[in-house]
């Protein structure tokens, strides 16, 4: 599918999403495995299923709703995007970063990333929060193959702070409000930094493979974000991006991984993450009205 007929659907998708709510928000947030709930917070919300946007894929993994939400978080108007596409459920890329696309028409400033990763740290435990500075890409393939229409972005962008330095110190600041009035167990254990590796999936990773992105220098492994990262930043959009410790590594314990774990840990942190979002999101909305 060439990226010019992209350029011209993620319009259409963008125009649709705008008949539908007329608000105008500049922060969208992509919830991953187990934290979709996060929506219901939203006030005054307009729930749109994937299947009713032109163009969008539908979501087949359990704990994604597959629903565009917009509403208000505190007054703030935002896009929650309940579910993603992987490239393992068997989509192309184009389809995968379709959303982001449609949300660089739509005037979206930033984009918060979300997912459910496993760690490669024996310090960085299940059912904490990582927040991602830099990512390496093992999926073997690149979100921005094939031509390229300048429409969206340059042919060859740089991707030397794909994860924005200032947007990200504004969760390290909420998370340290949090730890000051006595949420989580302090800063350092609920919110760690670290980087991403993203693999196709959507077989587990062997205890091989652990030892090898360890070397590499990765924090956590996961199936996703990778593409949309690299496709917001294509487009100009500033990411931040937090992952949900859900279980460690493949070899790490000896004992065999599922994805059950996987819904049961974003659901053990739903009330943190909550929390540590929409203070994000506050502190980061006076910091987009003054630029």
């Amino acid at each position: 599918m060439e990226s010019f007929e992209e350029f011209e659907k993620a319009t259409k998708a963008a125009e649709f999403i705008q008949n539908q709510d007329g608000r105008r928000p500049h922060i969208a947030i992509v919830l991953g495995s187990g934290l979709g709930d996060f929506a219901e917070r939203l006030e005054n919300a307009t729930g749109i299923p994937f299947e009713e946007i032109p163009y969008f894929a539908r979501s087949t993994v359990e704990g994604h709703k597959g629903r565009l939400v917009i509403g208000e978080l505190q007054g703030i108007p935002i896009i929650c995007q309940q579910g993603r596409f992987h490239f393992y459920e068997g989509y192309e890329l184009d389809q995968i970063v379709f959303p982001i696309r449609v949300y660089g028409r739509l005037g979206i400033k930033v984009v918060i990333l979300t997912n459910a990763a496993g760690s490669l740290d024996p310090e960085l435990r299940p059912g904490s929060l990582m927040l991602i500075t830099d990512h390496i890409n093992c999926m073997g393939v690149n979100a921005l193959r094939g031509k390229n229409d300048e429409r969206f972005g340059p042919r060859f962008p740089d991707m030397t702070n794909v994860y924005d330095r200032e947007l990200s110190s504004l969760v390290d600041k909420a998370a340290n409000e949090m730890a000051s009035e006595g949420l989580g167990k302090g800063s350092k254990d609920f919110l760690n930094r670290g980087i991403y590796c993203a693999t196709s999936g959507p077989t587990y990773e062997t205890p091989a493979e652990v030892r090898m992105f360890r070397l590499f220098g990765a924090n956590a492994v996961g199936m996703s974000t990778v593409p949309e990262a690299v496709a917001a930043r294509h487009q100009g959009l500033r990411v931040i991006a937090i992952s949900c410790i859900s279980n460690y590594a493949a070899g790490m314990t000896g004992e065999p991984i599922n994805h059950q774990e996987v819904m049961d840990a974003g659901r053990q942190v739903a009330e943190l993450f909550s929390e540590l979002i929409s203070r994000t999101v506050k502190s980061m909305n006076s910091v987009l009205l003054m630029q």
